[in-house]
């Protein structure tokens, strides 16, 4: 590994954008025989793969079977989930774990075997964890052998701009429109630079910031997502995004997730007054689908006129929640809360982007020599709404799968590329404006098109999101550009893809619900944007 220079070669074999699992494996199975370049917007660790708690799933106990764990995904996939892309991931998954196990990555064992939880949706204990806290783990210890690794180079603190297409530069191509670099601002000159290789993959993760309550870190605003369909890639699916039943509700913490495996270890949730509401709602209570868990939270907190629910995971030993829950048990802790004895505060909040670039089984996407891989991307194997742990072992199934359609089919470096021009814009003076439109865009799209959506409310959110284009955009064409506003420029964006996709659905299914469209279609059609 090494680290970037102002005056290092910005011409590579590869360009990785985004520093999570994905982007990570994809990096350590192209490094010995590519020049990789992974580039980042903040440090290597911000991102949504660290902050995963619950695991990963992977069919490695007795008596557990590839075909259970698709016939579970598909379940919880409410119908969509595409099936070759299901097998693929669950067929693979137990030798991505292995691959993580010869990384150096300390799962947690039981004796001197794997220790196999189980969480929401799941029909067998498959979920492969290091304690409550999985992606940290597999985060630091992928980081670490990442800096070992001769071939592959960090830009730290680069924020995507844009992707540069042969269509943009009008340079026709024998593989069609084609995708040559990048162009990705450096926050440490407070200057766009141009990168250049012939094959791009985009690791950015999904898009939670986009509302208002969310699970995710700060850096997950959509930039591939954005980017890919700005560059002419299809988008699917992005209607459905998952809200996570229990976030924690504290006023001096944001965004700390209660993992799905309290309530896999037998954590109740109840109403302020102690009585427990899931079995009403479904047959099988805190293990339903995360949709229905959170619909139902969401029911009752409006019901009953409360700001929150109560998760209890309190009549298990002391030692046992201590044990499985070291994190959530400290974190918690901290803030007045025993959870050996107390029940913990919890809402909804949006979690995990189900849609994304569109791509295949290669994880190649519209664009020659553009690949997507990780929550910016849609496989097919998440549907319309996510199974428990599924997210960590697609990262690795399909950057892996990446990899080597790179390595089976090198492309040609591609030409010079034009330096980044911004010889007509000017230093905005009215930065306070960027920070009122994020707010803004959060905020109604967590009343207009979160939990539970209506056709009036999604035209609301349509309406706002064209008066809020039309000020990026003269932001972005007359001033210096920001990671501000480039983040927020690609939330918009996002936004309206959502929007679109929901108001396309004439139906509720997983985790899109509306209100004028309760019922369930016979036949399920993925919803595909085209720019």
């Amino acid at each position: 590994m090494t680290t970037s220079t102002p005056n290092a070669s910005r011409d590579f074999d590869v360009l990785i954008v985004g520093s999570g699992l994905a982007g990570l494996t994809a990096a350590l199975h192209l490094a010995a025989t590519h020049r990789v370049a992974i580039l980042t917007k903040r440090s290597m660790s911000d991102g949504s793969s660290g902050w995963a708690q619950g695991g990963i799933a992977a069919v490695m106990g007795e008596g557990d079977t590839f075909k259970s764990h698709v016939e579970d995904t598909l379940v919880a996939g409410a119908g969509l989930s595409d099936l070759d892309a299901t097998q693929f991931v669950v067929e693979h998954a137990p030798e991505a774990v292995e691959w993580l196990r010869e990384m150096g990555v300390p799962f947690s064992q039981e004796d001197g075997h794997l220790h196999l939880t189980r969480e929401g949706g799941h029909s067998a204990r498959r979920i492969v964890h290091v304690t409550d806290a999985t992606g940290a783990a597999v985060q630091r210890t992928l980081i670490e052998v990442v800096r070992r690794t001769p071939n592959i180079t960090l830009f730290e603190g680069h924020t995507l701009v844009d992707l540069i297409t042969s269509t943009k530069l009008g340079a026709g191509t024998s593989n069609g429109p084609t995708c040559l670099g990048l162009y990705a601002l450096d926050e440490a000159t407070d200057e766009v630079e141009t990168f250049r290789a012939p094959q791009t993959i985009l690791a950015t993760g999904g898009a939670g910031k986009v509302y208002l309550y969310t699970t995710n870190p700060d850096t997950s605003t959509g930039d591939g997502i954005a980017a890919a369909w700005r560059a002419g890639c299809r988008v699917t699916n992005m209607e459905f995004i998952q809200f996570h039943p229990t976030c924690l509700y504290h006023p001096n913490v944001k965004s700390f997730l209660i993992s799905e495996a309290v309530r896999g270890e037998g954590g109740r949730l109840l109403l302020p007054d102690g009585t427990r509401f899931m079995p009403e709602h479904d047959e099988r209570a805190e293990l339903a689908p995360r949709d229905i868990v959170a619909r139902a939270i969401d029911f009752e907190m409006k019901k009953h006129g409360v700001d929150c629910v109560y998760l209890d995971i309190s009549h298990q030993p002391p030692e046992f929640i201590k044990e499985h829950f070291p994190n959530i048990y400290a974190r918690c802790l901290e803030l007045g809360i025993d959870i050996t004895k107390q029940p913990i505060p919890v809402v909804p909040a949006a979690h995990y982007t189900c849609g994304g670039i569109h791509t295949d089984l290669f994880g190649r996407t519209d664009l020659a020599g553009l690949h997507a891989v990780g929550e910016c991307a849609y496989t097919g194997l998440h549907g319309a709404n996510r199974l428990a742990s599924n997210s960590l072992v697609e990262c690795m199934v399909f950057a892996r799968a990446a990899s080597r359609d790179i390595i089976e089919h090198p492309l040609p470096l591609p030409p010079a590329l034009p330096a980044w021009d911004e010889s007509q814009v000017t230093d905005a003076d009215e930065t306070i404006v960027i920070s009122h439109n994020w707010d803004e865009l959060r905020r109604f799209m967590w009343d207009y098109v979160g939990i539970v959506r209506t056709n009036k409310r999604l035209e609301r959110a349509s309406h706002r999101i064209r008066l809020l284009q039309e000020e990026i955009q003269e932001f972005y064409a007359n001033f210096h550009v920001s990671r501000d506003l480039l983040e927020l420029r690609n939330l918009v964006t996002v936004a309206e893809l959502i929007v679109r996709s929901a108001q396309a659905r004439h139906e509720s299914r997983g985790g899109h619900f509306i209100k004028d469209y309760p019922q369930l279609e016979d036949v399920a059609h993925p919803t595909i944007l085209v720019p």
